[in-house]
């Protein structure tokens, strides 16, 4: 894997979201830019930035959401990309043709053009996460993209789950791995399991961290989300986070506030804890051909 030697700050801007679209591209691109001012060199923005969480119910209303490739969402960071000379991972509600919805990603790089297009592959069907009934799974692939700062990858949400995701994404020599994120509590639950299952969701990310030897960023949302007013709505955790290749954490947000947080990225440091760790060299490539089942059956 060929990494640069230069380290870069990315920041994840922790934000709460409405049913304005309009309302929210203003509000993210003044975060991003806040961001910038601080040193940021990469930007990430929660998971369906321009939206409230919809998929909380099935309401084929909620397509009209949606927008085609390189519309309004690319437009505008691609030309506040350019002029602040940052890289922006913009996830988006895309219409790919009629019937057809993905949950996707722009990798804008600092210049305003497209670095890439992620689809988010894993797609969930849980009360409140509806996601089965508006998105097509994705068909890019895992992928790792080059931009000005490094080679950067990107998952969404639910691909937090999975090993095999960010390990292959990691093959591809990214430095990092980012996961956009709209994710949180069933209100009535919170007591009871909201703490095993925010530690649950930060371990295993962790994880994916200390074993492909990579950083990672995870950018959630905050703040209550109703989709009407005698629904129970989600509480979104907040807690976004940056880790390091061991699983350190470097930076980390509240539970229940807007804000940014950011880190220094130094991709040599990738290469010295693969020497000492060296998780890459020892898998056993040739005996891993029960992995593409579905059981050990």
């Amino acid at each position: 894997m060929i990494m640069k030697n230069t380290t870069y700050r990315v920041a994840l801007t922790q934000l709460e979201l409405n049913s304005k679209p309009e309302r929210n591209l203003k509000k993210c691109k003044e975060w991003v830019r806040k961001a910038a001012r601080q040193g940021a060199n990469v930007v990430c923005l929660p998971e369906l930035y321009s939206s409230f969480y919809f998929c909380q119910t099935e309401n084929s209303g909620h397509f009209d959401l949606a927008e085609p490739l390189h519309g309004v969402s690319f437009s505008e960071f691609s030309a506040l990309a350019a002029e602040l000379k940052v890289v922006i991972i913009v996830p988006f509600f895309e219409k790919r043709a009629a019937g057809i919805y993905h949950n996707s990603a722009y990798i804008i790089n600092s210049d305003g053009k497209e670095a890439g297009l992620y689809r988010k592959m894993h797609i969930p069907d849980d009360p409140a996460f509806y996601e089965k009934y508006y998105f097509t799974p994705g068909d890019l692939g895992f992928q790792a993209f080059d931009t000005s700062v490094g080679k950067l990858g990107t998952l969404i949400c639910w691909d937090q789950w999975f090993p095999e995701g960010a390990r292959l994404t990691a093959m591809q020599g990214a430095e990092i791995l980012f996961y956009p994120t709209a994710i949180g509590w069933h209100p009535a639950e919170i007591e009871r399991y909201g703490k095993t299952q925010y530690e649950a969701w930060l371990t295993v990310q962790r994880g994916h961290a200390v074993a492909n030897g990579i950083y990672l960023a995870a950018c959630n949302r905050v703040g209550l989300e109703k989709p009407s007013e005698d629904a129970a709505g989600i509480q979104f955790w907040g807690a976004s986070f940056i880790a390091g290749p061991q699983g350190e954490i470097l930076a980390s947000a509240s539970h229940d506030k807007e804000e940014i947080i950011m880190a220094e990225i130094d991709p040599s440091l990738i290469e010295t804890v693969r020497r000492n760790w060296p998780f890459f060299r020892d898998r056993r490539i040739d005996a891993y051909d029960g992995i593409v089942r579905r059981t050990g059956e």
